[in-house]
């Protein structure tokens, strides 16, 4: 029984960690400065990680930002060096998703750019964001700011009568709002 549940495990571990979506979305006026890249493996049961990830965007874009939110797929033939970056990542086995934990070891140079790290989970995302953060650093990346939003856990326990999700989205919005004034006021 132990050996028939590792083996499952390993199969949908390896089945949510692919790389296969190509898309992107273009946010705000493309002939606006500062400029933000929001990357992303999306997770094929929940989609947490894109709506986090375009709330975030559109906060951006609310304080004049040209945004592309892109999958690690589709960011990896992007050309250009955007004012910011945003890194989300999904936990799997208490460790960042290794789609872009890839991405960041390949990207060509993170070296001094400013880079939000996003980590997301069911509930228990600490030791992913530690790592998370840690790649970042360890590739240069000024780290300005960095959060966990969850699936399961309650993301404000005095908003337990509304969807979760909902209330990460709005967390994740107001985030974004707050990166934008405090490091790229206009």
């Amino acid at each position: 029984m132990v050996v028939l549940s590792s083996f499952v495990w390993v199969l949908l571990t390896l089945w949510v960690q692919r790389t296969v979506v190509d898309k992107l979305w273009e946010l705000g006026n493309v002939t606006t400065d500062p400029s933000a890249l929001i990357v992303f493996n999306p997770d094929p049961i929940y989609n947490l990680d894109e709506q986090i990830c375009l709330a975030f965007g559109q906060a951006l874009v609310k304080h004049k930002f040209r945004v592309q939110v892109a999958t690690v797929e589709a960011a990896m033939n992007l050309k250009g060096q955007p004012d910011l970056f945003v890194l989300c990542a999904n936990t799997y086995n208490w460790r960042p998703d290794r789609s872009i934990s890839n991405f960041i070891r390949s990207y060509p140079s993170l070296v001094k750019q400013d880079v939000i790290a996003i980590t997301l989970g069911s509930g228990s995302t600490e030791a992913s964001q530690q790592k998370f953060e840690r790649l970042i650093k360890e590739r240069g990346g000024n780290l300005i700011g960095s959060k966990s939003f969850w699936l399961m856990k309650p993301n404000d326990e005095t908003r337990m009568e509304e969807s979760n999700v909902a209330v990460a989205t709005g967390m994740a919005y107001q985030w974004g709002e707050e990166i934008a004034e405090r490091f790229y006021p206009q």
